[in-house]
This record gives structure tokens, sequence and C-alpha cells, in this order.
């Protein structure tokens, strides 16, 4: 029997990471001190595009993609700059913004309600 389900584990992630709206990341979107992070997987994006600029960096990988010394290692992980995550509705970023803090990488959040409230918003995408 599980102890703590995905739902707990996101209630406890939420008091202590940084979500900002979606009105807060289309006015980040484009600055050169922010990296947008898109933590859901390949199918996800080929299927329905991306945020405009963002980076690759699916959750099940996202140790090695952040971590400098780490086998996949993105550069924008590490680059000091404002990461701004996300995945489709916002439970999987938020669980990788608290393994992010965890790792010790600070200056991270993620967008409330992910890439569907990106999208509903108008913010601009890619394929």
């Amino acid at each position: 029997m599980i102890k703590r389900g995905f739902k707990a584990l996101i209630a406890e992630a939420n008091a202590s990471i940084e979500t900002i709206s979606v009105q807060d990341a289309l006015a980040l979107h484009g600055r050169p001190d922010v990296a947008f992070v898109d933590v859901r997987e390949q199918i996800e994006r080929q299927s329905g595009g991306t945020i405009a600029g963002a980076v690759s960096a699916p959750r099940g990988f996202l140790e090695f993609i952040a971590d400098p010394e780490g086998p996949m290692h993105r550069p924008e992980l590490s680059s000091g700059k404002r990461l701004v995550l996300f995945c489709a509705s916002g439970g999987r970023s938020t669980l990788a913004v608290k393994t992010l803090t965890d790792m010790g990488i600070d200056n991270v959040c993620h967008i409330a309600g992910g890439f569907a409230a990106w999208r509903q918003a108008g913010g601009p995408t890619e394929v």
C-alpha cells in the first residue's frame, strides 16, 4: 500500500516551491536571463508542440540533465538563468521544481496550469 501518493507529494512540493501565473510567465518569455524548461516527454512535445524556445528536460532524466557532471547535461539548467518549468498541467513541473531546488539550483519556478494554460493564454509555441 502506498503511504504517500502523488497528491501528497505534489502538496508537499507546492508548500516549498515558487509557482507563477501564466501572465507572469508570458512577461518573462524572451528575456535573455530566463530559460523555459519543458519537463514533458518527447511524444507530448511532438504531438502538441512546446513553448517557443523551451529547453527539453524530461522529468525522468531531470537529474542527469541538470547536473553538469551528468551524461545528458544541458548547460541552460546550470547557467544561473531563472528557470521556468512547465509540463502539461502543472503536476510534474511542481515535482521537478522541488527536485531542482533539492539539488541546490536556485531561481527556479513553474507555471500554474502548465502548457495548457500557456496555450489558452495565447503564448507563443513551436513544434
